[in-house]
């Protein structure tokens, strides 16, 4: 039986997941894989006297892991970039493999760390195989839209927000108490993880190479309870989304909160749970849903990218001389449908100004709902769903309606899931 040795670097909670995995299923990952998975070495910055290591040596350098010869594979868990990229870089030039679960090093990095032998299927949607299926399972299909519910924060904030009818403030902070956001809560809130992921995802599937300053990226702060109640009005559900979608003159690569039909698989993948929906030619829908955070599920994607690394050998992030140098859409250009809410005061001839001002931009108009304001005597909110039509358009449309007198507050715009 063939033996890898293995080197960690950070202690944090997938470090110690994977140490708890791998002492607890050894058999039957020796069974299934043929191989001996043996952590000589742990490095950290912080000492955990209260962890078990289960025999490896231990070393707060983490730079002590280049040094040892008898390591086969490095797996890099302890987050941040330039220090992690260092060790990513120094130890594929010796010759070891890599594994991290490392988002952001792939997603800003990953141009530089091309044909490095580098795995980091735990980097997106947690124990999700979605790298894997792109790579592998799905490499014969031609992709015309990928979406993804790829932050678990964002999910579960939205999923409380709809149950219980409370705001994105009481959320967050039941949140954090949980461990489902960190006390700067800004990374996830404001769909910067989420971007790092479609960044990744983008890559494979289209062969863009990896331009995380070309997504277009929105968070939740601005959906109210008032939103979300709408939208189930209308038939749907508000979810944070991660959209790429292929057409004739680019890729639509965008992060944002998104109005998905009531119908769809999607709209019911709630709390911390991720979701990732591939459209292909071949296969047509095929959706991967599962935990998409947490210790013991991102250690599953890294033991199985250990594996792999002890089965198959070289991985590299991607082939960039075959990269085709597909153009990505800046978000003017996109096309969608929109969930608009207009608050205005209640007097004859609003509805009537909203209309004429859609149509001099030729938007038209699916839906309609009018009511009083949420306790705001004489205020209503104008609800409107609209066919699909340019970015740049609605925003020239949003320019004059925000500029009409009986309009009370901002208006509110949420896209619509395209309906692939």
């Amino acid at each position: 039986m063939k033996t890898i040795s293995v080197g960690i670097a950070g202690l944090g909670t997938v470090a110690q997941g994977v140490l708890e995995l791998l002492a607890a299923n050894r058999d039957l990952i020796e069974h299934r894989s043929g191989l001996t998975i043996n952590i000589l070495r742990i490095a950290s910055r912080t000492s955990k006297p209260e962890v078990d290591l289960h025999g490896a040596e231990f070393s707060t350098n983490v730079l002590d892991l280049l040094n040892d010869s008898r390591l086969d594979v490095i797996v890099e868990l302890m987050g941040g970039e330039d220090l992690a990229k260092d060790l990513i870089v120094g130890a594929t030039a010796q010759g070891k493999a890599v594994v991290t679960a490392n988002k952001a090093v792939i997603a800003l990095h990953g141009n530089e760390l091309a044909r490095q032998n580098l795995r980091y299927e735990a980097a997106v949607a947690g124990a999700i195989p979605i790298i894997q299926a792109l790579r592998q399972g799905l490499v014969a299909n031609r992709f015309s839209g990928l979406s993804g519910i790829i932050n678990g924060t964002c999910n579960y904030m939205l999923s409380a927000m709809e149950e219980e009818g409370v705001g994105f403030d009481e959320i967050l902070q039941r949140a954090q108490a949980l461990g489902y956001a960190e006390a700067d809560p800004s990374f996830d809130v404001d769909g910067i993880d989420a971007a790092h992921k479609l960044t990744i995802l983008m890559a494979l599937a289209y062969g863009t190479g990896f331009e995380f300053s070309k997504v277009y990226v929105e968070g939740i702060r601005a959906v109210t309870p008032v939103d979300i109640g709408y939208a189930s009005e209308l038939g749907y559900r508000i979810k944070h989304l991660g959209l790429l979608r292929n057409t004739n003159v680019g890729i639509e690569a965008r992060v944002h909160p998104t109005l998905v039909p009531r119908s769809e698989l999607m709209a019911h993948v709630n709390g911390v749970l991720n979701a990732v929906q591939v459209v292909s030619d071949a296969s047509g829908k095929t959706l991967f849903s599962g935990p998409g955070a947490g210790g013991a599920a991102t250690a599953s994607a890294v033991v199985a990218d250990i594996v792999a690394s002890g089965i198959t050998g070289d991985n590299s992030v991607a082939d960039q001389e075959a990269a085709q140098m597909v153009p990505i859409m800046p978000i003017e250009e996109i096309t969608s449908a929109y969930y608009l809410r207009i608050p205005s005061r209640n007097e004859p001839g609003v509805f009537a100004e909203v209309a004429q001002i859609l149509s001099s931009h030729d938007i038209s108009i699916d839906a309609v709902i009018q009511k009083d304001g949420h306790d705001q005597g004489d205020l209503v909110d104008i609800v409107l769903l609209t066919q699909e039509t340019l970015e740049a358009r609605m925003n020239q449309a949003l320019g004059q309606l925000q500029r009409l007198a009986a309009i009370t507050d901002q208006v509110m715009r949420i896209r619509v899931a395209p309906q692939d």
